[in-house]
């Protein structure tokens, strides 16, 4: 069991805009939450915590269980001083990524601390990691920037929120979860089996959540009972699999528009949209790397050339890549579709079909294992579908169309 916990102002704040947040909550629900670590193997809170907050994250008992604590940081820019490194209660390990601030990696290890590096560091690879080491109920105690990927990754499965009667205003305070980009109400997450506590003066809220795709694990017997009707659901990963041409990775070349006025081909959309991600920007190096990536001999390679010089020269990306990344993609996908009739045909064919990108190893546009990522690309396709149902293909986006159901990528979260 995975648990975030949080608490916030009745306007939706965990702390002042000043970033000051001692105290949102009542003593008694600061007992509450005490009692709930006792309970859990383990905490888990991000880079900012530790800069901001300093916490100890312990049950505030000498005697008893003490949760491990564990902190996730990719570039562990972190305090040389800080309570969790103090290691004489309980255990603290900080994941991080392969590389990361070696001389700093020693100095937590000479303090007791222990580091565990991930290959690349998301809140999937630590939740499987904390079950691997038998902690097997976790709470995240994190702010908004790490609690909004940990939900999208689909490892949050209950939710507990302290709402204090209080009101401390201000646009740039900060929130319990961070974007997730959604545009509509009905895109809202929603919370089961709720639960509502007096605590002292605050009102404590508890309930599960679902991910958005548990309908396609749910038994016949639990969809019945929900009275849910449980669509066809069709799924994509490799392009020579029956839907392969749904990939990014099918070989099918896109010409589109440069910021130059300029027809430029890409041998895939998958080509398309690494190239863009150092579009526009006024540097040498940029323009070779989009050339690079452009000639990459496959949808994998240009992946893999965008990914690494992105997380190499992060100075290269364009600055407002977080915002019109889905719309590049949705453009890319577009061209794609509106190219080849016969793709078209087939997307069209699925008719009210969920789509499913089955890649096990991407929780943005995939689902992931076992299904709890967020599968934005099949979103995204059936967002295309039905503008190719409504009209001429491309019209709605060239009016200023933007993706419904898109949302932030976590990995810009840590």
């Amino acid at each position: 069991m995975s648990t975030l916990k949080y608490a916030m102002t009745l306007d939706g704040k965990i702390a002042a805009s000043s970033g000051h947040a001692a105290w949102v909550s009542s003593a008694l629900s600061r007992q509450q939450v005490f009692k709930t670590r006792a309970e859990s193997d383990a905490v888990i809170v991000g880079g900012n915590t530790v800069r901001r907050d300093n916490p100890s994250l312990t049950t505030r008992k000498d005697d008893g269980h003490q949760p491990a604590r564990i902190v996730m940081s990719r570039c562990l820019d972190l305090p040389t001083e800080a309570n969790l490194w103090d290691v004489s209660k309980t255990e603290t390990i900080v994941a991080t990524q392969k590389g990361a601030n070696k001389d700093f990696q020693k100095h937590l290890a000479a303090k007791g601390v222990e580091v565990v590096e991930f290959d690349f560091l998301d809140p999937r690879v630590v939740m499987e990691y904390c079950y691997s080491r038998g902690y097997l109920s976790v709470m995240w105690e994190c702010g908004g920037m790490l609690s909004a990927p940990a939900i999208q990754a689909g490892v949050i499965h209950k939710v507990m929120a302290f709402i204090a009667p209080k009101i401390v205003g201000g646009p740039k305070a900060p929130t319990p979860v961070g974007e997730l980009g959604m545009v509509q109400m009905t895109q809202a997450l929603n919370l089961s089996n709720v639960s509502f506590e007096q605590i002292g003066p605050d009102m404590l809220v508890t309930g599960f959540l679902q991910s958005p795709f548990q309908l396609e694990t749910m038994s016949s017997k639990e969809v019945e009972e929900s009275n849910i009707p449980k669509p066809s659901i069709i799924r994509f990963n490799k392009a020579w699999d029956l839907y392969g041409a749904f990939s990014n990775y099918s070989p099918h070349p896109i010409t589109l528009v440069d910021s130059n006025c300029k027809p430029t081909v890409w041998n895939s959309v998958e080509h398309y949209y690494q190239a863009q991600r150092f579009e526009s920007v006024e540097d040498e190096q940029a323009i070779q790397i989009i050339h690079q990536i452009q000639n990459a001999a496959s949808p994998e390679e240009a992946r893999a050339l965008g990914c690494r010089f992105s997380w190499s020269n992060p100075n290269l990306v364009r600055k407002d890549w977080a915002n019109l990344k889905l719309q590049i993609m949705y453009k890319g996908l577009q061209a794609k579709f509106a190219t080849y009739p016969a793709l078209r045909s087939l997307l069209i064919s699925t008719d009210n079909s969920i789509l499913v990108n089955a890649s096990q190893g991407d929780l943005f546009w995939g689902t992931s294992r076992n299904g709890v990522g967020f599968n934005q690309l099949g979103r995204m396709l059936m967002d295309l579908r039905e503008d190719f149902l409504g009209g001429e293909p491309g019209s709605t986006y060239a009016n200023g169309h933007a993706y419904r159901s898109g949302y932030v990528d976590p990995s810009i979260a840590l």
